[in-house]
Parts: structure tokens; C-alpha cells; sequence
């Protein structure tokens, strides 16, 4: 018996460390939560002042005050200048832009977390719930390796092997191909951004840890991510496929797998206790709680269609207690596939419900995002067939063949990349 279990063991810590599961689950997530807060960027550019910036009823004082005593991190209360604040909002949007088509992920996924919890932490009172979520998302796409697949890293790298394969195949080895003897693969010698990117960002780290005064567990991260970096680079640079770079594959793999772990944990406790809590509730209890904010004009994007809904009292009573019921029956049914997707596809459509009716887009865009780590992986190879042929004929190229999961320790690595 005790053998059994040690190669059971052994098995699993080989599968959490070899593989980088849930490639496009994980890559889902980050294109959906980099193009919400994206979108909310540009639609709140006009208002971004009055908002996070300097003119804002809550003042850079008051801020300091209070991310004094939660120990919050955001990089706003380095400096009170304007131009500082534009810096900030202009990162925040140019990184939420790069992570959403995966260019150097790695390095986005940092910027992101950092321009998110930047202008969140600095006025609190502005979020909502959907807030809420891409805060605390934003760190864990941090330590996924969320650039596998749909990425311009991906392609990147898909491009790399092509021109490795091709080499060995005409006989003449590429200047530096990746061979058993060979100090660094040929995308290495090439790669110009990537030292770059590094060089800028540990000077940035620098600057930064000298001006910081609260939040150093985020900081911290980011030495962390930024030295990470630097040994995968002379790992990589000495000894391609030497045992340096296979540990530190393996740790990114039981990162990634880790951080995956808990986006999934995330998800079930946000439906778990928003479903126990609505059932303490009254106005839930009797089937009524739909029909008060449909009532509402900050809730009433389209009073017409809100006031058709409300009239329906059979229709509101069974929309609040299906509510209640997909939230808490939710966690429950992840061990039997076809239950958790007919779930899954039902609180999807009431995310998008309350985006029309309730006139909340990027919360609810917030939580499909969330969502969308549960969906299955034969789904999303097929969507994503469906997004390429529609991409082609829209440019009237000849239909590419469906894109190939590139396993992670096959994928060039860069600096920063």
C-alpha cells in the first residue's frame, strides 16, 4: 500500500509539474478580462480625472491616509502630479491592449495587475462587484502561463519551431538551432525586446521600491517575476535543455496549475456565497427580488423592455428562484460535465441579461470572463476553428488550418516573454 501510494504520489507531482493544463480556458481569461477593464478605460477616458485622477472628490490625501492603514498597493500615491496619473492610466490601457492579444504575456500580465490595482486601490469607492473580480483576477493571471494558445507569443513561437524543423530537415543546422549541443535556440540570439523589456522594467523596480510605501507583497511579486525572468534567460542561454531549465519549466507549470486551481476555487466561492446569502434574504425567499431593480432608473437602460419583464410575475418568480438555485447548486456539479455546462451556459445567459437589462456590461462581462475557465476545452478548440475561418473569409484569405496546442516546454522562451 505504501508503494502504491508514493508512485500515486510521484504520478500526480509529475502531471502538476510536466503539463501547463487548461491552455485555452486560461487564455479565455485573460483576453476577457484584459478586454473589459480595456473597454472600460476607453469609456471612462473622458471622466478618468474626476475618477481616479487629481480632481476627484476623493483627494490624493485622503488616499494616502487610508492605503496607509488596508497596506493596499497602487502606484498613484508615488506622486500627486498630473502627468504621473496620465503615465499611469496610459500603462494600464497600452498593457490591457498587449495581454489581451498575448505579446510578451508574461511582462503584460505584470503591467496589468499593476495598472488594475493602481486605479482601483486609489479610489474604492468606484467599483462594483465586477471590479471586485478583475482585482483579484489580475493577480492570478500573473503566475498562469496564459500565452499558450491565441497569442502572438504562441505564434511567435509556432514560428520559431517552424524554422528549427525546417533546418534539420534540409541538413543544415540553423546558427544556434535548438540541438542537444547547442548553447540557445536560434529565437534567442534574434530576440532584441526581450533584454530590453527587462532591462527598462528592473530599472522601473528600482525607482519604484525606493518610492513605494504600502503593498510590498505586490511589489514583492514583481522581483520575484522580474529575477524569475532573468534565470530562464541564462538557463535558456547555457543549457537549452539542461536540468536549470527543466526545474524552472517545471515550477512555471506547478504555478500556472496552482494559480489555475484557485481561479476555479474563486469562481465556485463567488457563486457559493452570493447564492446562500440571496437565500437569507426575503425578497428572494418570495420570488420578488428581480422585480425592484427593474423598477429602478439607474437600472433601466431600456425602460420599455424592463417594464415588459416586471409585468410578468410568473416570469420574475421563476428568473429569481432559477437565479438562486444555478448559484448554489453550481459548485456542486463540476463532477458531472453535462450538468455543470447546461449551469454554466444558464449563468452565462444571465450575465448577458443583466447587461441588457440592468445596464451593467462589465460586470457582467466581468464574471463570463470568469465564467469562461469552466467551459470545455473541445468547445473552445471549435470556437476558435469558427473565429479563424470567419477571420479568413472576412479577408479573403484561404482557410488556415485549425490551431495546434504548442506544448510549453517545445515553446521558445524570451527575457520577458
Amino acid at each position: 500500500m505504501s508503494d502504491a501510494s508514493e508512485r500515486g504520489n510521484g504520478g500526480f507531482v509529475q502531471r502538476v509539474t510536466a503539463t501547463a493544463f487548461g491552455p485555452y480556458q486560461t487564455a479565455v481569461v485573460r483576453i476577457g478580462f484584459a478586454a473589459t477593464w480595456l473597454l472600460f478605460l476607453l469609456r471612462e477616458l473622458p471622466n478618468r480625472h474626476e475618477m481616479y485622477g487629481p480632481q476627484g472628490p476623493w483627494s490624493w490625501e485622503m488616499g494616502r491616509r487610508l492605503i496607509s492603514g488596508n497596506d493596499a498597493f497602487t502606484a498613484l500615491m508615488w506622486s500627486d502630479s498630473t502627468l504621473w496619473f496620465e503615465v499611469v492610466y496610459a500603462v494600464a490601457v497600452l498593457s490591457s491592449a498587449l495581454l489581451m492579444v498575448g505579446w510578451r504575456t508574461r511582462t503584460m500580465s505584470a503591467l496589468f495587475m499593476i495598472g488594475v490595482l493602481s486605479l482601483q486601490n486609489r479610489s474604492i469607492f468606484m467599483g462594483d462587484g465586477g471590479d471586485n473580480v478583475i482585482h483579484l483576477m489580475a493577480i492570478y493571471l500573473v503566475v498562469t502561463r496564459c500565452g499558450q494558445v491565441w497569442s502572438l507569443d504562441a505564434r511567435r513561437a509556432a514560428r520559431a519551431t517552424e524554422r528549427e524543423s525546417g533546418s534539420r530537415e534540409s541538413g543544415v543546422p540553423e546558427a544556434g538551432a535548438r540541438m542537444p549541443e547547442a548553447p540557445m535556440p536560434a529565437v534567442q540570439q534574434t530576440d532584441r525586446v526581450g533584454p530590453l523589456l527587462w532591462t527598462v522594467l528592473g530599472t522601473g523596480l528600482v525607482i519604484a521600491t525606493f518610492l513605494n510605501e504600502t503593498g510590498w507583497f505586490i511589489l514583492l511579486l514583481l522581483w520575484v517575476l522580474w529575477v524569475g525572468q532573468g534565470l530562464w534567460w541564462m538557463a535558456n542561454r547555457r543549457a537549452p535543455r539542461g536540468e536549470p531549465r527543466i526545474l524552472l519549466d517545471a515550477l512555471a507549470n506547478f504555478s500556472h496549475n496552482a494559480g489555475l486551481v484557485v481561479i476555479m476555487a474563486e469562481v465556485c466561492l463567488i457563486y457559493a456565497t452570493a447564492g446562500w446569502y440571496k437565500i437569507q434574504g426575503s425578497r428572494w425567499q418570495d420570488g420578488t427580488a428581480l422585480y425592484y431593480p427593474l423598477k429602478l432608473d439607474y437600472f433601466t437602460p431600456w425602460p420599455a423592455l424592463s417594464d415588459l419583464l416586471a409585468s410578468g410575475g410568473l416570469m420574475v418568480m421563476v428568473l429569481t428562484y432559477g437565479t438562486v438555485v444555478v448559484q448554489v447548486a453550481f459548485p456542486f456539479t463540476l463532477f458531472n460535465r453535462r450538468v455543470k455546462n447546461v449551469l454554466l451556459a444558464a449563468m452565462m445567459l444571465e450575465h448577458a441579461g443583466i447587461a441588457l437589462l440592468l445596464g451593467l456590461p462589465f460586470f457582467s462581462l466581468a464574471m463570463i470572463a470568469a465564467d469562461a475557465v469552466f467551459l470545455p476545452t473541445a468547445f473552445l478548440v471549435w470556437l476558435g476553428a469558427r473565429v479563424v475561418r470567419g477571420r479568413d473569409r472576412l479577408f479573403s484569405r484561404a482557410p488556415a488550418v485549425p490551431e495546434q496546442r504548442q506544448e510549453s516546454p517545445e515553446q521558445p522562451r524570451t527575457l520577458v516573454g
